[in-house]
């Protein structure tokens, strides 16, 4: 279980071009690495525009957004393209870092369960430590949520 003010899981994973990402990258910056279930549905694509549209208000803030699932690159190129989505959607397809960051478990959708990704988000501060853990988000508001908690 993952608590506030210990060091943030690292990670090593490829982006929506196939470029390598890890959390030693971003020391230095605030960063938001925020897990979703599936790239190009309903929920995922409003919390991702979300971010998209208030991108450079984050930028100012030195907050850099990093999404994850456990999509493909191929899906995450294809997801970020149809959207202009101006930041990385690391690929973990095998779910390994979903699973250290405590965002793989059971999910309900109409009355059936099933394993899946659940939208949580983990601000990590400029000395990769976990600062605040967001679990279930609503889509509609994380941006926003995300935006008073950094300034």
């Amino acid at each position: 279980m993952l608590k506030i003010g210990t060091k943030a899981p690292t990670f090593s994973l490829p982006d929506q071009e196939g470029k390598m990402h890890s959390l030693e990258d971003y020391l230095g910056k605030k960063v938001l690495l925020y897990f979703y279930p599936k790239d190009d549905t309903p929920g995922c694509t409003t919390e991702a525009c979300n971010f998209r549209d208030g991108y450079k208000e984050f930028e100012k803030m030195g907050l850099v957004i990093v999404g994850v699932s456990k999509d493909s690159v191929t899906s995450h190129k294809k997801f970020a393209e149809k959207f202009d989505l101006p930041f990385p959607l690391l690929s973990d397809e095998i779910g390994e870092v979903v699973e250290k960051y405590d965002s793989w478990g059971k999910k309900k959708f109409m009355g059936r369960e099933y394993m899946g990704i659940i939208r949580n988000s983990f601000l990590i501060d400029e000395e990769g430590k976990i600062a605040k853990i967001y679990e279930s988000v609503k889509p509609a508001e994380h941006a926003e949520e995300v935006k008073s908690d950094v300034k």
